[in-house]
């Protein structure tokens, strides 16, 4: 008989990320990482994503020798600029308004590190917002989604209304590329649902 899968060790708090291991089947579990997240002068939007990922992934691995541990960063990009989380309702107006007509870019990493081992993977996106009134943005507002998201909106959720058209990954919009996730997943090992199917089958 086989011993029970390790748990993965999420180097993020992200509801998002623990909902998209969740729908895979992967056994995880939560540990905070101590990362300064502030970008470097003139870092590329892809390189400072990466970046993150891999920083993220190390911090928890360094304190946790032999354990599987996966780093993900996630940024909205308008026109070369990162879109963050929004500081209060006027900033989440302005990144809205940006984003409302346009087309725009999510850089999604994802980094799995063992001991000194390192695999990372990146995904970018497009998505097409459709035009937003004003109306749609204060009461966009007032359901609270915004208020913890890159580029102040949810495409899992209320988000969704906005958007137009998608070109690539959807679970990458979300912050975790499942694609890309599960083949660093094989390559570590880490097993899937259809891994522990397959074993019972």
């Amino acid at each position: 008989m086989n011993p029970p899968a390790q748990a993965l060790l999420l180097a993020s708090a992200s509801p998002r990320r623990r909902e998209l291991l969740a729908q895979i089947g992967v056994l995880h579990r939560v540990e905070k990482h101590w990362v300064d997240e502030r970008r470097h002068d003139a870092e590329a939007p892809e390189a400072y994503v990466q970046r993150l990922a891999r920083e993220k992934a190390r911090d928890v691995a360094g304190r946790h020798p032999g354990a599987v541990v996966l780093g993900a960063d996630t940024v909205v990009i308008r026109a070369g600029r990162i879109l963050g989380k929004p500081h209060n309702q006027t900033d989440a107006r302005q990144m809205l308004l940006s984003l409302s007509g346009t087309w725009h870019q999510v850089a999604s990493a994802v980094t799995l590190r063992q001991d000194q081992r390192e695999k990372t993977a990146l995904s970018l996106s497009e998505v097409q917002f459709r035009e937003l009134t004003e109306a749609e943005i204060r009461a966009y507002w007032s359901s609270g989604e915004p208020r913890d998201k890159a580029g102040a909106y949810a495409i899992q959720g209320l988000g969704a209304l906005f958007v137009q058209q998608l070109r690539g990954s959807y679970s990458g919009v979300m912050g975790l590329p499942i694609y890309e996730t599960a083949a660093l997943l094989q390559a570590f090992a880490v097993p899937t649902a259809l891994d522990l199917e397959s074993v019972s089958a």
